[in-house]
């Protein structure tokens, strides 16, 4: 009795223990991750693939497909997607060209291990290129020799043909295709001339692919025959198909809102940079801390965000900018004249902004794109600094006059107790009434006039210490005057 009474739950305990096969199965089955790289290339798209790419690796995944559109962008934010895209296994990691893979484009479409092309689609035209006074100018062989290298490094790598790769980056070289048995070969044109002299050996059907003076850019039936495409495809279904994918596996990586966000911040960051520093040194300039110092706050803040996410900036670049304005903070409300405390602020706020706007601090020789970067970034600071000085200008002069600054001042509920009558009237200041600074005017500061010491403050312009002034408007509590020309 007891041998039939065990034995059932001697049965059941075991199949408590032993798993079930089906349901593993099916929780083993790894994801086919499908990332995006449409549009211009820039430090938000790297940022963006960084992310994707390593989400993809924590889980292991069995494909990465790279959906590419772009016309390409900055050369060192595709070679940063380039080295992404070189930690993926090239055996899973598949470049699919939606439309165009263009320049940059062209550049990350060859870093994957296998290159699928859709029907009508189009790939080459990698001259690195500049924006002058002239227009678009390609650059020389200083900028075009790392850029070959890079892609003669991929070709071997992915077996792809390396001269025919080089040609999207040079247009100096004659490529021709020839013939021998049933195989294609491909040739520098003076490479092959002097091949052929060497070793006696006669090639047929000689055809230039690559002219003088041109880039290879490639359709997708042309990217075929030169092996750099697998196939020509309708869509990215029959990619699927071809490659045993089921759909209802496939993990579609998108942007996050927060990344799109950073994206147009990187390209509103020099506005943001200007207005921000514009509306702090008007709230420098004015008592208490208002519109202004919110409103400059606020931009930097948004400039700084934009850099941080996708990877340009870090706390270092924010901390030398907040050191350059606390010295000039000290210069204007505590040392008198302008010396060592404001040139350092302004140094240091300088080069705050030129460090956020790259991923560099001094350019590396042997990479010309980063010098050229670092150039456009010491141009773009110098404007952002002329112009944030130009717009605080212009507010202290049409705009600060007709704002009440003192409306919603915290002083306006201290004890009057010791207040005088200290109107216009009983001054009797009058306009075109003639005076002396006694201050510097930056543009406000003070002065006497009719032997009455008053806060006043110049239509724009910085006026010096003993200057003769006279009144051009009067405003509410505001006296505006300007420099009498000697």
């Amino acid at each position: 009795m007891k041998k039939i009474v065990l034995l059932p739950l001697l049965f059941l305990s075991l199949l408590y223990f032993v798993p079930f096969t089906p349901g593993l199965a099916q929780d083993q089955i790894k994801p086919v991750y499908i990332i995006p790289i449409s549009g211009k290339v820039g430090p938000a798209m790297s940022s963006f693939v960084k992310r994707a790419v390593a989400k993809a690796n924590k889980e292991k995944v069995e494909t990465i497909i790279f959906e590419i559109d772009s016309f390409g962008g900055r050369v060192d934010s595709a070679l940063d997607i380039v080295e992404t895209l070189l930690t993926v296994d090239k055996d899973i990691s598949i470049s699919y060209v939606k439309t165009k893979a263009i320049s940059a484009g062209a550049l990350i479409a060859l870093a994957s291990g296998n290159l699928y092309m859709k029907n009508g689609t189009t790939i080459g035209d990698c001259a690195p290129i500049t924006y002058s006074k002239e227009g678009v100018q390609e650059m020389g062989e200083k900028f075009q020799s790392p850029l070959r290298a890079k892609f003669r490094a991929l070709a071997k790598r992915n077996g792809f043909i390396q001269v025919l790769a080089e040609s999207m980056v040079s247009k100096d070289k004659e490529i021709i295709q020839v013939k021998k048995g049933g195989d294609f070969y491909y040739f520098e044109k003076q490479e092959f001339n002097e091949l052929e002299k060497k070793i006696k050996e006669k090639y047929h059907s000689l055809k230039t692919v690559v002219k003088k003076g041109e880039l290879l850019t490639m359709d997708d039936s042309e990217a075929k025959d030169f092996s750099f495409s697998k196939k020509s495809i309708k869509d990215l279904n029959e990619l699927l198909d071809l490659l045993k994918i089921d759909i209802k596996n496939t993990k579609r990586v998108d942007r996050t809102w927060s990344e799109l966000i950073a994206g147009h911040l990187i390209t509103l960051a020099p506005i943001l940079m200007m207005i921000g520093l514009a509306g702090i040194y008007l709230e420098l300039k004015s008592p208490g801390f208002g519109i202004a110092g919110t409103i400059g706050v606020a931009c930097l803040f948004l400039a700084f965000s934009g850099q941080y996410m996708t990877g340009l900036a870090n706390y270092t670049e924010l901390l030398i900018i907040l050191v350059g304005i606390l010295c000039l903070t000290i210069e204007i409300f505590i040392l008198p004249g302008f010396g060592i405390a404001g040139i350092l602020g302004l140094l240091l706020i300088f080069s705050g902004m030129v460090l956020t706007l790259q991923d560099f601090v001094l350019p590396n020789p042997k990479l010309p794109w980063e010098l050229d970067i670092f150039i456009h970034n010491i141009i773009s600071a110098m404007a952002i600094c002329v112009f944030s000085l130009l717009l605080s200008t212009l507010a202290f002069r049409y705009l600060m006059p007709h704002i009440s600054i003192a409306g919603h001042r915290p002083f306006l509920n201290a004890n009057l107790k010791n207040s005088h009558a200290d109107s216009f009237e009983s001054m009797k200041i009058n306009i075109w009434d003639k005076g002396i600074c006694i201050s510097k005017l930056r543009p406000s500061g003070k002065a006497n006039i009719n032997g009455n010491r008053v806060d006043v403050i110049s239509e724009g312009e910085f006026i010096n210490k003993d200057e003769v002034i006279e009144v051009i408007e009067l405003t509410k509590n505001k006296i505006i005057v300007r420099k009498i020309e000697a």
